[in-house]
């Protein structure tokens, strides 16, 4: 809705309490405690005594060599496994596998974590050799798990042993006591999907895959991998910890791509944004001190080559600042920062564009020369930068960024668009037109009108199956990284019914298939939905080693907060803010989030012709609300004069608005 006229109005601030409670809360993923048990036995197998005596207090026993049973989390957990050992010999010997997914459920080996393999037999177990002490045992700090959902325990002896209180200690978001104290939330029933609580659940698990992907600074995998079989997760993981790394299984290294998804995720839930700055930090800290690259990643991989990637790092820069406000970290990185644009504004060449050099990416193939995406995410990082530049009165600066921007806009479209297909294509030099671009070209607003962004949209949804959309740049690949921007491009173009479609597609099949975890979200799955995710791109054919609690695949989290909900910051700490919901079909949704300055929260309904919204927002505060229906407007029940597609301009405050056909 565009800004037609402006009504100003200012109210005293009422107190909303922080996440308030409600029946979303029955609907977290996140444990109560910080120790979890499991909360079923999945399989027995063998000669086993009392195995459903562990769920309530007793002990079970493995009475021969090779018996085994496995047991159920329920959800994805991440950490150290101890146990009571009640009755051993001198010869008892046990071992423990992994697995997020049912389908790799096995006595003899676990998910691969370490590295792919095509067996899938890389990991292997954790052995407890004899002689086993009676007692309490705990699992070595060293073969720590990140991420499984079912323990599989099994006798390597003819030795009976027997086991009770077997637990978890969850190893990740250590900073927080209480995982389910969220700062955020959100709730709305969705009639249109079988589950009706479809949408709550899939923010709460977005939320709390962002939370097992935050971990202690000194538990990632180890680099050079170890031999096979085994695995550690032992080594540091940059600066300072928590730090927020890609995956909890793997590969538990910091990833700045990943990062644009999944901090605004952690934003609107936990808004814990220690970790990304911690993130950020180890980036800026990897620096090539005289050319300004940045890394791919963090340590340990601490790959180098991405293009892309160091775009990343530096639009992840200003989302930390523009969520937390923190103006001395900003300062203590701007020197590097601005080194860093500098290496990208090298690599233009004479064409007016990016010409990409450091093609490592994604996944995606066909990356290098003059790259749309990469072009999208130069432009992102030009425009950011403009108000970055804001605190430190770099007027100069920041108008060189500005006419940058212009002109890349402008040869990005002489470019890239092919008006016979309504999308942008990949290359100079090819017609294929990829996911990722397109996307982040209507998100960014490279896009040059709504007929234009409308166009992207629509031709977007023809690379769709079933599951979602099949990425051009990584055929037989759907990738819920590149679908989060295509869910916002649909939202953004005013395509709700899109958007809602794509959601209900691609996250209804990772939250509720049986393939999977069924509570943290996919890194990506095939076009018929088997876990074999870039199994031909450097994965080994190796399903297991596919991660079951990605960062990057919660696109739907910020989305359903940003656009359905409508809220949103539009500078540091929401000191400006925005309303603009998109009803989307539902009949009523409600939610928000806190910053330093305090609460924002929104809560509408549809009711025969009726629109409603409450707002709560900081005092000290201004923003807009442009409504999504036309009428009568009463704000705080005082009728006001309007003009078609009005929006108003309210101080921070609390109002109910409704709209009255």
């Amino acid at each position: 809705m565009y800004l037609c006229s402006l009504l100003v109005l200012s109210c005293a601030i009422s107190a909303w309490s922080i996440a308030p409670k409600g029946p979303w809360d029955a609907l977290i993923y996140a444990p109560e405690t910080r120790t979890v048990r499991p909360r079923a036995i999945r399989e027995v197998k063998g000669n086993v005594s009392s195995s459903s005596a562990l769920l309530t207090g007793g002990s079970a026993a493995l009475m021969s060599n090779g018996s085994w049973l496995t047991l159920d989390f329920g959800i994805e957990v991440g950490g150290l496994i101890s146990m009571n050992f009640d009755v051993v010999t001198s010869s008892s010997a046990v071992a423990l596998s992994f697995t997020e997914s049912p389908l790799f459920i096995n006595p003899l080996t676990s998910d691969d974590s370490a590295m792919s393999a095509s067996n899938m037999s890389y990991d292997g177990v954790l052995h407890v050799p004899p002689p086993i002490s009676l007692g309490f045992w705990t699992q070595p700090s060293v073969m720590m798990r990140g991420g499984f959902r079912f323990l599989t325990i099994v006798s390597n002896s003819d030795a009976p042993v027997a086991f009770s209180n077997v637990t978890c200690a969850l190893s990740f978001m250590p900073q927080m006591e209480d995982l389910r104290d969220y700062t955020g939330y959100f709730y709305a029933l969705d009639p249109e999907f079988y589950d009706v609580d479809f949408l709550t659940k899939i923010w709460y698990s977005g939320a709390y895959t962002v939370q097992t992907d935050t971990v202690p600074v000194n538990t990632g995998r180890q680099v050079p991998f170890v031999s096979s079989p085994g695995w550690a997760n032992n080594a540091t993981l940059g600066v300072a910890g928590p730090i927020i790394v890609d995956g909890a299984k793997r590969d538990r290294a910091v990833w700045p791509g990943d990062m644009g998804i999944a901090v605004p995720t952690q934003f609107v839930s936990t808004n814990d944004l220690v970790a990304t700055k911690n993130a950020l930090s180890t980036m800026f800290a990897g620096m090539n001190p005289e050319t300004g690259a940045l890394p791919e990643s963090g340590p340990p991989l601490s790959q180098q080559g991405s293009d892309t990637y160091h775009a990343w790092t530096l639009i992840g820069t200003y989302n930390y600042y523009l969520y937390s406000g923190d103006l001395a970290w900003l300062t203590n990185v701007w020197a590097n920062y601005t080194k860093a644009v500098q290496f990208l504004e090298r690599k233009v060449d004479s064409s007016g564009l990016l010409n990409v050099t450091g093609l490592r990416d994604w996944g995606r193939l066909g990356q290098g020369g003059h790259n749309a995406e990469a072009n999208a995410l130069l432009y992102k990082v030009w425009t950011n930068s403009i108000s970055l530049a804001g605190p430190f009165s770099d007027f100069a600066l920041a108008s060189a960024w500005s006419r940058n921007a212009s002109a890349l806009k402008e040869r990005f479209n002489e470019v890239f668009w092919l008006p016979s297909r309504g999308l942008y294509r990949d290359n100079d030099t090819t017609t294929l037109c990829p996911q990722d671009a397109n996307s982040l070209a209507v998100i960014f607003n490279l896009t040059t009108s709504n007929t234009q962004a409308a166009a992207v949209s629509q031709g977007l949804a023809q690379n769709w199956n079933d599951l979602g959309p099949i990425a051009p740049e990584l055929p037989d690949t759907i990738s819920p990284f590149i679908s989060g921007f295509e869910l916002q491009a649909h939202f953004e173009s005013g395509n709700d019914t899109r958007a809602m479609d794509l959601l209900r597609r691609e996250w209804g099949y990772m939250l509720y298939s049986n393939l999977s975890v069924q509570s943290t979200l996919l890194e990506g799955f095939t076009a018929n939905g088997s876990l074999y995710y870039r199994s031909y791109q450097g994965y080994n054919y190796d399903p297991s080693y596919t991660s079951h609690a990605h960062g990057w695949s919660t696109g739907p989290t910020s989305a359903l907060t940003f656009y359905v909900l409508g809220l949103t910051v539009t500078s540091p700490q929401g000191a400006t803010w925005s309303v603009a919901p998109h009803l989307s079909g539902l009949s009523s949704a409600e939610g928000g989030f806190e910053t330093l300055l305090g609460w924002f929260g929104v809560k509408w309904s549809v009711s025969g012709s009726t629109f409603n919204l409450s707002l709560e927002t900081p005092a000290g505060t201004r923003g807009v609300v442009s409504l999504p229906t036309t009428g009568t407007v009463f704000v705080n029940k005082e009728q006001i004069e309007t003009q078609p597609e009005m929006a108003l301009e309210l101080m921070g405050g609390s109002y109910v608005i409704s709209v009255r056909d």
